[in-house]
Parts: structure tokens; sequence; C-alpha cells
């Protein structure tokens, strides 16, 4: 951990101060994904219990079957990890990363800032910012960090019609079972499907809708 007393470091090195675990540039990319709250709005809303005052990265994680959940992040000064879940190994009901370990990651991240703001690390060389342009404009223009020599002006989206129609999920092969837990009118499986236009579901011979 040295050199965090002097602001953040991304770089953990052996002592002899030759091997990186991590490359710089690549690390504070992540950690600036980790910490714009913006981008897990449409998720979370702007307001959740991983927006902090000050600055901070995190992740959370559930597991499939909702069995625990955790919550991992960091300050310039500190990293707390939180999970959630039951000893005996027994699903959660209906709680996941943001519910259950991310408010005692907030609490704690909270008091250990009680008396000290978080500093925004400052780019390591290398790294260009870059305005990002969508074509179509599926969203606003906005300005993104990137390695020199990997930058780009615009995001262009595929058309649907040049995208072979696919099932994404459920996986060829997938073996899905009842949860004898909860009650079985009450458990769904989400079908999900991409590329080309006016899809839609066929499950042995009986038409389930359109897959939009």
């Amino acid at each position: 951990n040295g050199g965090l007393q002097d602001g953040p470091t991304f770089v953990p090195r052996a002592q002899s101060g030759k091997a990186r675990v991590l490359d710089a540039g690549a690390s504070f990319i992540v950690g600036d994904i980790l910490s714009d709250r913006a981008a897990r709005s449409t998720t979370f809303g702007l307001s959740n219990e991983l927006a902090t005052g000050f600055w901070s990265a995190v992740k959370t994680g559930t597991s499939k079957d909702m069995r625990d959940n955790w919550c991992v992040g960091f300050s310039d000064r500190y990293t707390v990890g939180v999970w959630v879940g039951n000893f005996d190994g027994r699903s959660m009901w209906d709680v996941s990363g943001v519910s259950g370990a991310a408010p005692v990651w907030r609490d704690v991240m909270d008091y250990l800032h009680r008396d000290r703001p978080s500093r925004q690390p400052a780019a390591p060389p290398g790294l260009v910012r870059q305005v990002v342009k969508f074509a179509p404009a599926v969203e606003p223009e906005r300005s993104e960090w990137f390695v020199r020599g990997t930058e780009t002006a615009i995001v262009e989206m595929l058309a649907p019609a040049r995208r072979a129609p696919r099932i994404v999920y459920p996986a060829a092969d997938s073996i899905i079972a009842l949860d004898p837990d909860i009650p079985a009118p009450q458990q769904r499986v989400r079908f999900r499907a991409y590329g080309g236009a006016g899809l839609r579901w066929e499950l042995d011979g009986t038409g389930l809708g359109a897959a939009d």
C-alpha cells in the first residue's frame, strides 16, 4: 500500500520495484468506469448506495441463484470488500449486491471518510481523452479515456439487417431446473435474441410473441 498517503496508486509492485501487476493506464480506465455514477444510473438511478459524496470506484456482484452477493470498492486511501450470504449456502430472497452488500460498504466508506475527502486520481502518462459520438445517436456524445493509439471518435452500431439472428439465452444444451422453494407459476425463463427485425418466438410449435 505504499504511496497511498500521497494520493492513489493503481500499480501494485513488488518490493524490488520491477514486477508490475497491472498496467497503470488500464487500471486508471477501469477505475474511471467504476466511478461513473451516470454509467450505472440506467440500472440503479443517480441516487443509490454506490453514489458516495466523495470520489470512489465500486462494483457489485450477485450469484445467479441469489445465493450470495458482494460489493468491492476503493477510494484514494481505502479498499473495502463486503460479502453477504448464508454460511450454510442457502439462497437469499430477492437480495442483490446493490441491496445487500452495498449498504454495508457505503456505511463503512462513509465512516472512513467522515473527516477526510477522497481525491480523484490523476491520469497516468500514455492516456488521452477523446470525445466519442455514436451513429446512430443512441446515446449522447461524451468524453472517454483511451490508451494512446486506441482512441476512436465514433462508435458505429451495426444495422439490424447486417446481424444474423441468433438466440442469446437460453444457450444451446442449457438445463433449467425449477426451484422447489418457489411456486412453479411464479418461475420464468427470460428469452433473449439478437439480430434481424420482426423476429418472433416459437416453442414446440406454439407462438410466444415478438422477440423485440
